[in-house]
């Protein structure tokens, strides 16, 4: 009789996950497991908490999608608030565990969590089936070794586009509902975790819950039910409203839905209903996507040096008042203002709010990049790690740009916000 425990992590779904196929397909029994790492919830060495309220309110929803979802498969989902080192070994051996299968991380913090799980795990037998499952190309199908992958998006695109296949989705099957197991751990709420309670924002282009059926009803609205695929490529710089872009980043960020799902989803619809530039043109995201995920892998650590991976030795000010000025929305632009308004009051900013604001912080107040990243790592409900260093390296000048841009804010503002509608919205309430 083997038992299969499955370790979650960035991969909060059922559909086409590979771990989850895989100890189905192995075991006679299977188990599954999620932790609420304390060190999500600290402060990081810039004073701002690794994981603010609207990531972790969208987590703990999607953790409650999973147990749901997994239950209906016949498996269990053990759920603890501890540091996954202090918990696995008598899991480990309270289940009689063969085999631990979990999603292959390589970022420094994600990599220390697994290394220090299996070196408190002195059963030698245990077997560790790690799967490189966040991709929409998969490592082993690219036409590249990894040293090898190009500085430039477009030559990686491109080489992709003509050489690699997506993979098919692997599909779960239920077990026997002796599977089950009795289950006594808890699914934390926000204020477990050291949060308020509170309400979402009205004015919010994102008001929407975590978890796997609500990426997949995404999906059926964004697509299916009203076509707004059919225009993204022409409303994706919008500022205002829930439909100027797909606004499916959350889900992939934490897994509740994989790329590969996307991708299909796309391939039907331009089958069934019409195939454009916009259609292309979120495949084309996903492959940017992809993109930081493989220049994290190539050069590591160097994602998070203040040099970047280009090694520039730039001079970056730490001055505490333009940072306080930045984040608050007090700086002399009311456009990268706005945006910022919008961030802290929601989690969300629009792609193109993104490249205007780090722009600004980086190029304008040449302030250490490294503290924007950090900020948008803290509030942001999309939070990727490849993507999000990856994105600031890039506009900072010291990562994957070969042009070394610098946004004009104010033709900006007047190209995507020339009525001023979404500065108006996130005007600073007057200060008495």
């Amino acid at each position: 009789m083997k038992t299969g425990l499955v370790w979650f992590r960035n991969d909060l779904r059922i559909a086409d996950n590979n771990s989850l196929f895989k100890a189905v397909s192995e075991n006679d029994k299977v188990i599954a497991v999620f932790f609420f790492d304390p060190r999500l919830f600290e402060l990081d060495h810039f004073g701002f908490k690794k994981t603010e309220k609207y990531r972790a309110k969208f987590l703990v929803e999607s953790v409650i999608e999973l147990k749901e979802s997994l239950n209906k498969l016949n498996i269990t989902l053990l759920v603890y608030q501890n540091k996954p080192e202090e918990i696995f070994s008598k899991l480990i051996e309270d289940y009689k565990i063969d085999k631990v299968y979990l999603q292959k991380e390589w970022t420094s913090e994600e990599k220390k969590v697994f290394d220090f799980t299996k070196n408190e795990v002195k059963n030698p037998n245990i077997e560790w089936v790690e799967s490189y499952d966040q991709f929409l190309f998969h490592p082993d199908d690219i036409p590249f070794n990894l040293q090898d992958i190009p500085k430039v998006f477009t030559n990686f695109r491109k080489k992709c586009e003509k050489f690699t296949s997506v993979r098919t989705e692997v599909v779960i099957d239920p077990l026997s509902s002796d599977n089950l197991l009795e289950n006594t751990t808890d699914i934390p709420q926000i204020s477990d975790l050291g949060f308020q309670e509170f309400e979402t924002d009205l004015r919010t282009a994102f008001p929407f819950k975590g978890g796997e059926s609500q990426a997949k009803q995404r999906i059926q609205d964004y697509f299916w039910n009203t076509k707004k695929l059919s225009f993204y490529k022409k409303t994706r710089n919008g500022l205002v409203g829930v439909d100027y872009s797909s606004k499916l980043s959350s889900w992939l960020s934490n897994g509740s839905i994989s790329a590969r799902t996307i991708y299909h989803q796309v391939q039907k619809y331009e089958e069934e209903i019409q195939k454009n530039d916009s259609t292309y043109w979120l495949v084309f995201e996903l492959i940017w996507r992809d993109f930081f995920k493989y220049i994290s892998l190539k050069h590591g650590n160097d994602l998070f040096r203040i040099e970047g991976i280009l090694y520039k030795d730039y001079s970056w000010s730490k001055d505490i008042q333009g940072i306080h000025q930045w984040i608050h929305g007090e700086t002399k632009e009311s456009f990268v203002n706005a945006n910022m308004i919008e961030l802290k009051n929601t989690g969300w900013m629009s792609n193109r709010g993104r490249q205007n604001v780090a722009s600004y912080f980086a190029k304008e107040l040449k302030l250490d990049w490294r503290v924007g990243a950090a900020y948008f790592e803290s509030l942001l409900i999309d939070y990727d790690v490849h993507s999000n260093y990856g994105n600031w390296q890039y506009v900072a000048g010291v990562g994957n740009d070969p042009r070394d841009r610098k946004f004009n804010i104010e033709l900006q503002s007047q190209r995507y916000d020339p009525q001023q509608k979404f500065q108006s919205l996130w005007q600073q309430p007057t200060l008495f």
